[in-house]
């Protein structure tokens, strides 16, 4: 403790006072590297947030470097700004390599740039999306799902194309690119159940689409968080078109829709269930809605 007391009145009460202060200021150098420290330390996050400050405060430690060689004369304040700003160059050019480094082939990088970068994905992160898929043709009329037979194990996204959706030989509607193929059948089952496709999916020409196998892409969904979130969001987004084209297109009773690859509807479509039973449980179920 005596040590220590000792050590701050060192420090402290015997350190000699600035009696005398300077009236010039510093040089314009000086002024300029506290500029880019403050700009600098207001990045953001993710391999861009971090190229911005490593720059900027390079660029800082540089012009310190600088003043200290020039107006200050002090070799200790100019190798410890030199050295930072060596640092903050190693990691510049190390950062810039990572991002450089991250290529993906062309069906990826067109699926980037239309529908994850608009929702601020990062390179890294949709990265990790594009190594737990893989990317399939799809030849035209050939079925990517077969009502009543396909069973439902993987999720895809139509990168280009055009896939016919019908049910017993009744158009429904298509599928564009940068639209799921079986968001609503991936929404309607928990990850332990299983189930099999209620409609028939047809390339109407010849397409590709990215796929990621269903229990791959659960355990990428529990390992980040993140994109548990994104891919909640697009598959949400996904199923309100299809809703929206599937209503304009299905009627039961007078001024009624009813969504034909709802989940409860699959439960209900059996052969034997008479139109007027969906009627009255379409009914019952909006009565209850508008309470």
């Amino acid at each position: 403790m005596e040590r220590n007391s000792s050590l701050w009145k060192n420090l402290i009460d015997e350190h000699p006072v600035c009696t005398i202060w300077k009236q010039e200021a510093e040089g314009a150098i000086y002024h300029l590297a506290s500029i880019l420290f403050v700009v600098g330390f207001m990045g953001g996050s993710g391999f861009f947030g971090l190229l911005y400050v490593f720059s900027l405060l390079g660029l800082g430690f540089l012009c310190s470097a600088i003043w200290a060689w020039v107006d200050v004369c002090a070799a200790d304040i100019f190798s410890w700004n030199f050295i930072l700003f060596v640092i903050c160059f190693m990691r510049f050019v190390h950062i810039a390599y990572q991002v450089r480094s991250i290529t993906f082939a062309r069906e990826f990088q067109l699926l980037y740039s239309s529908l994850f970068q608009p929702l601020g994905t990062s390179l890294p992160d949709f990265r990790t999306i594009a190594m737990s898929s893989e990317v399939v043709t799809l030849e035209k009329e050939h079925c990517y799902a077969m009502q009543g037979k396909t069973s439902i194990d993987k999720l895809s996204l139509l990168v280009s194309g055009r896939i016919r959706v019908t049910v017993d030989g009744e158009f429904l509607h298509y599928i564009f690119p940068f639209q799921f193929l079986d968001s609503p059948e991936w929404d309607s089952l928990k990850p332990t159940e299983e189930g099999i496709f209620q409609v028939t999916l047809t390339a109407e020409t010849d397409c590709r689409y990215v796929s990621w196998r269903r229990k791959k892409l659960y355990l990428l969904l529990a390992q980040h968080r993140y994109i548990s979130r994104l891919f909640s969001v697009l598959i949400g987004s996904d199923i309100a078109d299809k809703l929206y084209a599937l209503n304009d297109r299905v009627y039961i009773g007078k001024r009624y829709h009813y969504d034909i690859r709802l989940p409860n509807f699959y439960q209900m479509s059996s052969p034997e269930m008479s139109r007027s039973t969906l009627t009255e449980h379409f009914q019952n179920s909006r009565r209850r809605c508008d309470k």
